[in-house]
């Protein structure tokens, strides 16, 4: 049960950003914002937020957001302040979670998630200190918190709460493609060049091409990585087949999952794959790996496949299966908007979000 009206919980959403475009972790500060904003319209709840990356604030949609315009000082000392008015506190990961106050007398409670790599190899110890310092732990998938916990400890009283996509709106049925036969990947090119999957697709498309020759292989996203995959691309044999979009607006995304008759992102490293469940939103199939949380979402020979990179020749034979078998693609892309219904709609992620925080808020 909530407080009563005059103690009603005055909380702090403090994020890196709430920009669309800027990876799914500023989706997920999105998703909560969404319902702290519902809450605070029915009166059970005082919260306003606070941004770290976002250029301007923004006043619509509910809830008031500050932004400190890519300021990490500014950041932290809004959040320090924050503390003289605000009970409780929320973070969309642990490396935000590093502004809060720990002095003694404006300590409050927090919550915060983790979401993958950020607590998996080779993160930072100041981010699993937070992480184990928090009042109550979210994590996006029991394998982000079964990896974080296996490799670091502390991580095992995480609560496990999936996410889900900003709507409970269907898009409008697919039609029969007209255009050739297309595999998508939407996700950012990380530095590292080796996370979401593009040097594993771009090395099957040879294969691929030599049985589907007017298969086309489109990439989605920005990021530094990028570079070296367009020049890995220019490198194929394949080449004349890929194609790169680089980033695409949300009100443009819906013309580009029309044209596409797979979506792949072979990752190894998916503490959850937002861009999965929008996929299957869209009754797209999806091909992912056995490597990450790719199979907690994605369910093998229902909803597509989860392809072991270690075996080379998995990858290209569910591509070209796919592509060969458009009711194939079709059934399992049918299959996929059912889970999407009765698991990843927004409202799905209010029923499993709102016990949680109104716990914490206790």
């Amino acid at each position: 049960m909530w407080r009563s009206k005059a103690v009603v919980p005055n909380l702090l959403l403090a994020a890196e950003s709430l920009s669309a475009g800027n990876g799914g972790i500023c989706r997920v500060a999105s998703l909560m914002r969404k319902v702290l904003a519902e809450e605070v319209q029915a009166g059970r709840l005082i919260a306003g937020g606070l941004v770290l990356s976002d250029p301007e604030p923004c006043l619509g949609k509910g809830l008031q957001v500050k932004t400190a315009r890519g300021r990490r000082l500014k950041f932290a000392w809004e959040a320090y302040r924050a503390a003289l008015s605000h009970t409780h506190f929320l973070y969309d990961f642990v490396g935000m979670a590093r502004a809060h106050c720990r002095l003694p007398l404006l300590r409050r409670p927090f919550l915060t998630w983790i979401h993958g790599i950020e607590v998996w190899e080779g993160t930072r110890p100041d981010r699993l200190a937070w992480g184990r310092r928090a009042n109550m732990l979210l994590s996006n998938s029991a394998f982000t918190r079964d990896r974080a916990d296996r490799l670091h400890g502390g991580f095992a009283r995480a609560r496990v709460c999936w996410l889900a996509t900003e709507t409970d709106q269907l898009p409008a049925a697919r039609q029969v493609q007209s255009g050739p036969p297309s595999v998508l990947l939407i996700g950012r090119f990380d530095e590292g060049d080796r996370y979401k999957g593009h040097r594993e697709l771009i090395g099957c498309w040879p294969k691929v091409v030599s049985i589907v020759p007017d298969a086309r292989l489109v990439f989605v996203g920005r990021g530094p990585g990028r570079p070296v995959i367009e020049q890995l691309a220019l490198q194929s044999p394949a080449r004349s087949h890929i194609e790169f979009k680089g980033f695409v607006p949300d009100e443009e995304l819906p013309a580009v999952w029309a044209g596409t008759s797979v979506f792949a992102m072979p990752s190894r490293g998916e503490g959850f794959g937002l861009v999965y469940i929008e996929a299957m939103r869209q009754g797209v199939p999806v091909v992912a790996s056995v490597h990450d949380a790719a199979p907690e979402v994605n369910i093998n020979g229902v909803t597509g496949f989860n392809v072991n990179l270690d075996n080379p020749e998995e990858l290209p034979e569910r591509l070209i299966c796919l592509l060969k078998d458009p009711s194939l693609a079709a059934q399992l892309g049918c299959n996929g908007r059912e889970r999407w219904r009765q698991n990843f709609r927004f409202s799905c992620f209010r029923e499993r979000f709102l016990p949680l925080l109104r716990e914490f808020l206790k």
